[in-house]
């Protein structure tokens, strides 16, 4: 069982399952799991695993349209290393400070491998879903795509400090705040572009058409891939960006473009069925916790 049928078994014993957050009483909650095997690719700094794990989950609050108000981290190792700590603190404390959070802590715990589980909560009385999308909505990314699978690139290329840098995000909790009153439907890209298209069509019962030429691609991409197939693949399917993906009604785009703080480009169309890029079948594929690579 991969890991999709098993979030599906989880859908079916959980019925509030299935979105970016849970959401209860106005608070959003959400919680991520990371390993080095799988998540920290090799030269991925503590700092940078810090700023990583709590920003994804952060991103998760953003993809509801929340506020974040605070973030708690396990960190889980085979030794403690004082250095190593306090440059994982120091992460989790400078994401959160980008993005106005408080981090009020977490736990520690041995392991065989460095592990991190995160913990975000948010606040909002209008919460953003996954099922709101109507044809004829706008479909929008912030910011843009492809610079996680550029840092993988850079990892392997050995190059840790540029690495790092790219594998570091701020989380869009101020675009979904500002994004919240003008989209339909909303969630975060971790999973890459075309997976996260999959995912709203699914939740929303209806189709999504995008143009590949209205893609925000990131400068990042070109410098390590290896033709235009790579930057495509890079892009479209990689994943863990954590940019937002949402769907806007058409009368309400140009104020979303105004309100939001970053980039927000319009790549297609709501429509009844199907998932397409340039007329033809998207490819319903994208990151993978079984490495951190694509389910190539």
């Amino acid at each position: 069982m991969d890991e999709r049928a098993a979030l599906s078994v989880v859908g079916d014993a959980v019925s509030a399952a299935g979105d970016d957050c849970a959401v209860i009483d106005g608070l959003v909650a959400t919680t991520d799991m990371l390993h080095e095997t799988t998540d920290f690719p090799d030269g991925t700094t503590r700092y940078t695993a810090g700023w990583r794990a709590v920003g994804a989950s952060l991103s998760d609050v953003a993809a509801m349209g929340a506020e974040a108000t605070a973030a708690l981290a396990i960190y889980a190792s085979p030794s403690f290393e004082a250095a190593e700590i306090e440059a994982f603190i120091d992460g989790c404390l400078d994401v959160c400070a980008a993005v106005d959070c408080e981090y009020v802590g977490g736990d520690l715990d041995g392991h065989d491998e460095f592990t991190v589980s995160t913990t975000a909560i948010g606040r909002t009385d209008a919460p953003v879903y996954r099922s709101g999308a109507t044809p004829g909505d706008a479909i929008c990314v912030t910011g843009t795509l492809g610079r996680s699978g550029a840092a993988i690139r850079r990892f392997e290329a050995s190059e840790a400090e540029r690495a790092n840098e790219l594998f570091r995000f701020e989380p869009r909790i101020a675009a979904g705040r500002a994004l919240a009153p003008h989209a339909s439907s909303m969630m975060d890209s971790s999973d890459g572009l075309a997976r996260s298209l999959h995912q709203l069509a699914e939740a929303s019962d209806c189709g999504m058409s995008v143009s590949y030429a209205d893609v925000p691609i990131d400068p990042a991409v070109e410098a390590v891939a290896t033709d235009p197939a790579d930057i495509r693949e890079l892009a479209v399917h990689f994943g863990e960006d954590f940019e937002l993906v949402c769907t806007v009604p058409e009368d309400s785009l140009a104020a979303a473009v105004e309100a939001s703080p970053v980039a927000l480009t319009p790549i297609g169309t709501v429509t009844d069925d199907g998932v397409r890029m340039d007329g033809e079948a998207l490819s319903d594929r994208g990151y993978t916790h079984r490495s951190a690579t694509t389910d190539r």
